[in-house]
């Protein structure tokens, strides 16, 4: 029975990383392409103005040392946090469809005028979720060890 990777067979933390302007937005990006999240995991905290996805994430930054050993990939479960939310909106999704399962492919920025800004969540099949933020406030933090991903397959996203 193979037995579910942990930080430390890599010598590897945990990621916590915070995204506080457009320069390193992709790097929080890049990370979480590929997540999938349940669509139960997404929260809005009106009165806290935080915004939050609970995603099982590809391991992006282990993928090449996963390939090099020979050993199957690996996700990891991650908050996703947005602070300083003003508004939040959706399209192409059913919020009501306790059951419907999110990709997330990408997550992008549009500023707007004295640092305010909205933030955007592509989702697989042309879903989207809209943050209206005050500023750009974005953490990313791995809140489980990592475990073997359920296809054994890195996603892939063919040219067209």
């Amino acid at each position: 029975m193979a037995e579910d990777a942990k930080f430390e067979d890599g010598a590897e933390r945990p990621i916590y990383l915070a995204a506080m302007d457009d320069g390193s937005l992709p790097i929080v990006s890049s990370l979480v392409q590929d997540a999938v999240f349940p669509i139960t995991e997404m929260k809005f905290d009106k009165a806290a103005r935080e915004f939050a996805l609970l995603v099982n994430r590809f391991r992006w930054e282990d993928k090449e040392r996963a390939e090099s050993r020979g050993r199957p990939y690996e996700r990891v479960q991650s908050v996703l946090r947005v602070g300083d939310v003003m508004g939040v909106s959706t399209m192409g999704i059913d919020r009501s469809d306790a059951d419907t399962i999110l990709s997330l492919l990408a997550i992008s920025w549009d500023e707007g005028e004295d640092g305010t800004g909205t933030l955007t969540f592509t989702l697989a099949g042309d879903g989207a979720i809209r943050l209206k933020v005050e500023c750009l406030d974005v953490v990313l933090k791995d809140v489980t060890r990592p475990y073997l991903a359920p296809s054994r397959h890195a996603p892939e996203h063919p040219e067209e």
